[in-house]
């Protein structure tokens, strides 16, 4: 029987501003990948996310990104790997901490936006953001794309790979950029049916209508895109008819 994961950025509010609905989408996910102040969050919401996690018993990521909060994290940076992996270090404790003031604690890190495809591709930070999870706790997942650079320099870490149910994908099974139409798919049934066939059969059909093998243990809903509450809602409800077990991978 399929076993997925269905995780989701939360905390990318900002002081007065608030993005997505967190508490809505706890409700439905069984990870959730919380901003810890340098793309977005800020310490209160950063205690509010934590604390309503625990209470619904969603296992709680730290979602560590470039220094790069005009641009959500969004511009890829050229930072030094020692610069990097203090910055990754610093993101992950002050969750972590936050995390275990409410009765939970940080149970794997993902890299957001820019930084998450950088390292895709970039061993030298790839291998500075593992070297910061391996200082701080190596029994922490870390979670990336199928392919990732960051399979190579792990280093005895556990790298838990990820699918995007709503993000196009090239025939070299990579996602689109989103400077290309098309890279983000808003249709919900389109979503609904690309979630159950990564989860059951481990693929997706990319942009060109190719048939690419995908691999993965958690799928990735965007919660900051119109109506994510509404589609993650769906997402779950066809993967459990579908048999699927919905279930953490941390």
């Amino acid at each position: 029987m399929a076993v997925i994961d269905i995780n989701a950025d939360l905390g990318e509010g900002f002081g007065i501003w608030e993005l997505g609905d967190d508490l809505a989408l706890l409700d439905v996910l069984t990870s959730a990948n919380v901003a810890c102040g340098f793309h977005a969050g800020d310490p209160l919401i950063m205690r509010r996310v934590c604390a309503a996690a625990v209470e619904r018993g969603v296992t709680i990521g730290a979602q560590v990104s470039y220094r790069d909060l005009a641009g959500f994290g969004r511009r890829e940076m050229d930072v030094a790997a020692p610069e990097l992996t203090a910055e990754v270090l610093y993101q992950l404790a002050a969750l972590d901490g936050i995390a275990r003031t409410e009765g939970g604690r940080v149970a794997y890190v993902k890299p957001h936006g820019a930084l998450y495809n950088r390292i895709a591709r970039d061993t030298v930070q790839a291998r500075a953001v593992t070297d910061a999870v391996r200082e701080y706790d190596p029994s922490l997942p870390l979670l990336t794309l199928p392919g990732s650079a960051v399979h190579g320099v792990a280093g005895g870490l556990t790298v838990v790979a990820e699918c995007f149910a709503d993000r196009a994908y090239t025939p070299s099974g990579e996602l689109v950029s989103r400077r290309e139409p098309g890279a983000v798919i808003h249709d919900q049934e389109a979503v609904v049916q690309r979630a159950v066939r990564m989860a059951v059969d481990g693929t997706v059909i990319a942009a060109d209508g190719t048939e690419v093998a995908l691999k993965a243990r958690s799928v990735c809903v965007h919660g900051d895109t119109p109506g994510a509450v509404t589609l993650a809602r769906a997402v779950r409800s066809a993967l459990s008819e579908a048999g699927v077990t919905l279930e953490s991978f941390a």
